[in-house]
């Protein structure tokens, strides 16, 4: 989704009474399926919209959500590891980290 798609989906998303939260790749080191700015939604129903890389970051970033505005209703610096420390995965994984501003609307 463009910037203009996710703040329409926003503004939609608050028209309609539903709470969100909007977590933004702020910083990124080594390889990462996103870059700076890659925004997702997240509903507090766990729907998404957008995306910032998938996978098992992508959950981390979702849990983090829903922390963020069903309990401390804050908004937090999440760091999700792209690394493979038990090499599990076989190859899937990027070898990068991202910093993620996570912000309940």
């Amino acid at each position: 989704m463009t910037d203009q798609e996710i703040f329409q989906k926003l503004a939609d998303l608050k028209n309609q009474g539903i709470d969100s939260t909007l977590a933004t790749i702020v910083e990124t080191s080594g390889s990462t399926p996103r870059g700076v700015g890659a925004k997702m939604i997240i509903c507090a129903d766990g729907t998404s919209f957008g995306s910032v890389g998938g996978g098992c970051g992508e959950s981390e970033v979702k849990s983090a959500a829903l922390r963020c505005l069903l309990s401390t209703q804050t908004p937090e610096l999440v760091e999700v590891s792209l690394l493979d420390d038990l090499g599990t995965r076989g190859g899937d994984v990027c070898g990068g980290r991202m910093l993620l501003f996570v912000e309940p609307l």
